[in-house]
């Protein structure tokens, strides 16, 4: 919403600069393991879904993964999970901001 007020761009990231600069120690600790963590996550299944079917099966690098179905089975449940999550707090917000009917 803050970036709507701002006509050019330097404004906006000046903004945006003095938004992050309010971060606490701790936020930023938060957010750096959690970029830490998508990049491993990501590099981890990159490697198993990119590189490893073109390595012999017994090499040793095989031992580190999970088998090749489970590289949709995974990303499937996890598609699945934040999807509930996220229809969980829509209904909990709704059923919070409801109003009362009116009785006649």
């Amino acid at each position: 919403m803050w970036l709507t007020h701002h006509r050019n761009s330097a404004t906006c990231l000046a903004k945006l600069v003095k938004l992050l600069g309010n971060a606490t120690v701790t936020d930023k600790a938060v957010g750096a393991s959690l970029v830490g963590f998508s990049l491993l996550l990501f590099t981890y299944y990159s490697i198993w879904v990119i590189v490893l079917p073109f390595v012999d099966a017994d090499h040793v690098l095989h031992q580190y993964f999970l088998p090749r179905e489970y590289t949709v089975i995974l990303p499937g449940v996890a598609a699945l999970v934040v999807l509930l999550c996220i229809g969980a707090f829509v209904g909990a917000v709704m059923l919070k901001n409801r109003k009362p009917k009116k009785v006649d």
